[in-house]
Protein backbone atom coordinates (compact mmCIF):
# COMPACT_ATOMS: atom_id res chain seq x y z
CA UNK A 1 0.00 0.00 0.00
CA UNK A 2 1.16 3.47 -0.94
CA UNK A 3 1.97 6.02 1.69
CA UNK A 4 -0.30 9.49 1.88
CA UNK A 5 0.64 12.44 3.19
CA UNK A 6 -1.53 14.61 4.99
CA UNK A 7 -1.13 18.60 5.70
CA UNK A 8 -3.02 19.49 8.87
CA UNK A 9 -2.95 22.47 11.19
CA UNK A 10 -0.54 21.15 14.58
CA UNK A 11 -2.34 20.93 17.78
CA UNK A 12 -1.04 20.52 21.30
CA UNK A 13 0.43 16.82 20.81
CA UNK A 14 2.93 18.18 18.46
CA UNK A 15 3.95 20.77 20.69
CA UNK A 16 7.02 18.26 21.68
CA UNK A 17 7.60 16.37 18.53
CA UNK A 18 7.86 20.04 16.91
CA UNK A 19 10.37 21.34 19.50
CA UNK A 20 12.65 18.11 19.50
CA UNK A 21 12.59 17.84 15.30
CA UNK A 22 13.24 21.78 15.24
CA UNK A 23 16.24 21.65 18.08
CA UNK A 24 17.82 18.91 15.58
CA UNK A 25 18.52 21.46 13.22
CA UNK A 26 18.90 24.67 15.41
CA UNK A 27 21.59 22.31 16.81
CA UNK A 28 23.27 22.59 13.64
CA UNK A 29 22.37 26.14 13.44
CA UNK A 30 20.02 25.85 10.16
CA UNK A 31 17.48 27.18 12.36
CA UNK A 32 16.47 29.08 15.37
CA UNK A 33 15.96 27.34 18.51
CA UNK A 34 11.89 27.71 19.20
CA UNK A 35 10.93 26.16 23.12
CA UNK A 36 7.68 24.76 23.73
CA UNK A 37 6.16 27.68 25.44
CA UNK A 38 7.11 29.56 21.70
CA UNK A 39 5.74 26.83 20.04
CA UNK A 40 2.86 26.29 22.16
CA UNK A 41 2.21 30.12 21.70
CA UNK A 42 2.13 30.30 18.27
CA UNK A 43 0.75 26.57 17.93
CA UNK A 44 -2.10 28.30 15.14
CA UNK A 45 0.63 29.29 12.97
CA UNK A 46 2.27 25.71 12.36
CA UNK A 47 1.10 22.93 9.49
CA UNK A 48 2.29 19.34 10.31
CA UNK A 49 2.80 16.64 7.48
CA UNK A 50 1.73 13.41 8.32
CA UNK A 51 3.13 10.35 5.94
CA UNK A 52 0.68 7.05 7.05
CA UNK A 53 -0.31 9.23 10.31
CA UNK A 54 3.50 9.97 11.24
CA UNK A 55 4.91 13.40 11.68
CA UNK A 56 7.19 14.10 8.92
CA UNK A 57 7.83 17.86 9.08
CA UNK A 58 6.19 20.92 10.09
CA UNK A 59 6.09 24.51 8.86
CA UNK A 60 5.04 27.67 10.51
CA UNK A 61 3.56 30.97 8.87
CA UNK A 62 4.64 34.02 11.17
CA UNK A 63 2.06 37.40 10.35
CA UNK A 64 3.85 40.85 10.10
CA UNK A 65 1.02 42.64 9.19
CA UNK A 66 1.00 44.44 6.25
CA UNK A 67 0.51 41.22 4.25
CA UNK A 68 3.76 40.48 4.89
CA UNK A 69 4.47 36.37 6.10
CA UNK A 70 7.44 34.81 7.04
CA UNK A 71 7.73 30.93 6.28
CA UNK A 72 9.86 29.72 9.09
CA UNK A 73 10.40 26.62 11.74
CA UNK A 74 10.19 24.21 8.34
CA UNK A 75 11.76 21.05 8.97
CA UNK A 76 11.56 17.80 7.74
CA UNK A 77 13.16 14.63 9.70
CA UNK A 78 16.16 13.58 7.93
CA UNK A 79 14.79 10.23 6.97
CA UNK A 80 12.13 11.45 5.23
CA UNK A 81 13.78 14.08 3.13
CA UNK A 82 13.77 13.87 -0.82
CA UNK A 83 10.09 13.26 -1.02
CA UNK A 84 8.41 16.34 -1.76
CA UNK A 85 7.28 16.69 2.15
CA UNK A 86 9.07 20.00 2.38
CA UNK A 87 7.31 21.42 -0.67
CA UNK A 88 4.49 20.05 0.07
CA UNK A 89 4.42 22.00 3.06
CA UNK A 90 5.31 25.40 1.62
CA UNK A 91 2.98 25.14 -1.05
CA UNK A 92 0.28 24.17 1.68
CA UNK A 93 0.65 27.23 3.66
CA UNK A 94 1.25 29.67 0.65
CA UNK A 95 -2.34 28.28 -0.49
CA UNK A 96 -3.60 29.49 2.99
CA UNK A 97 -3.22 33.06 2.18
CA UNK A 98 -4.08 32.74 -1.35
CA UNK A 99 -7.60 34.35 -1.96
CA UNK A 100 -6.74 37.19 0.42
CA UNK A 101 -5.86 39.88 -1.29
CA UNK A 102 -2.02 40.54 -2.23
CA UNK A 103 0.34 39.17 0.22
CA UNK A 104 4.23 39.20 0.32
CA UNK A 105 5.65 35.56 1.77
CA UNK A 106 9.26 35.36 2.86
CA UNK A 107 12.17 33.10 4.28
CA UNK A 108 15.57 33.55 5.37
CA UNK A 109 17.39 30.38 3.63
CA UNK A 110 20.40 27.96 3.09
CA UNK A 111 18.44 26.27 0.96
CA UNK A 112 18.02 28.98 -1.91
CA UNK A 113 17.38 26.94 -4.98
CA UNK A 114 14.70 24.94 -3.33
CA UNK A 115 12.45 28.42 -2.78
CA UNK A 116 13.23 29.53 -5.96
CA UNK A 117 11.56 26.06 -7.39
CA UNK A 118 8.59 26.95 -5.95
CA UNK A 119 8.24 30.18 -7.26
CA UNK A 120 10.66 32.67 -4.57
CA UNK A 121 12.58 35.26 -5.90
CA UNK A 122 16.03 36.33 -4.70
CA UNK A 123 15.84 39.67 -2.91
CA UNK A 124 17.87 41.89 -0.45
CA UNK A 125 17.52 41.36 3.12
CA UNK A 126 16.79 44.55 3.83
CA UNK A 127 13.32 44.45 2.49
CA UNK A 128 12.46 42.98 5.94
CA UNK A 129 13.58 45.26 8.83
CA UNK A 130 10.99 43.60 11.00
CA UNK A 131 12.36 40.08 10.50
CA UNK A 132 15.47 41.58 11.38
CA UNK A 133 14.84 43.40 14.53
CA UNK A 134 12.51 40.22 16.02
CA UNK A 135 15.13 37.14 15.75
CA UNK A 136 17.89 38.48 13.48
CA UNK A 137 19.13 39.66 17.14
CA UNK A 138 19.19 36.42 18.78
CA UNK A 139 20.86 34.40 15.90
CA UNK A 140 24.67 33.26 16.37
CA UNK A 141 25.46 34.62 12.96
CA UNK A 142 23.57 38.09 13.42
CA UNK A 143 27.58 39.92 12.55
CA UNK A 144 27.84 37.59 9.64
CA UNK A 145 24.46 35.71 8.25
CA UNK A 146 24.41 34.25 5.58
CA UNK A 147 21.36 33.25 4.73
CA UNK A 148 19.58 34.24 1.27
CA UNK A 149 15.98 35.83 1.05
CA UNK A 150 13.65 34.97 -0.98
CA UNK A 151 10.30 36.64 -1.72
CA UNK A 152 6.96 35.14 -3.53
CA UNK A 153 4.26 37.64 -4.31
CA UNK A 154 0.60 36.73 -3.96
CA UNK A 155 -1.83 38.51 -6.01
Amino acid sequence: MGESLIIRGAGESDIETIRVLLANYAGKQLLLPRTAADIRGHLSDFFIAEKDSRFVGCVALRDFGNNLYEVRSLAVFPAEEGHGIGSALINHAVDSLRGRGPMRVFALTYRTSFFLRLGFDLVVKDLFPEKIWSDCSICAKKDCCDEDAVLLEIE
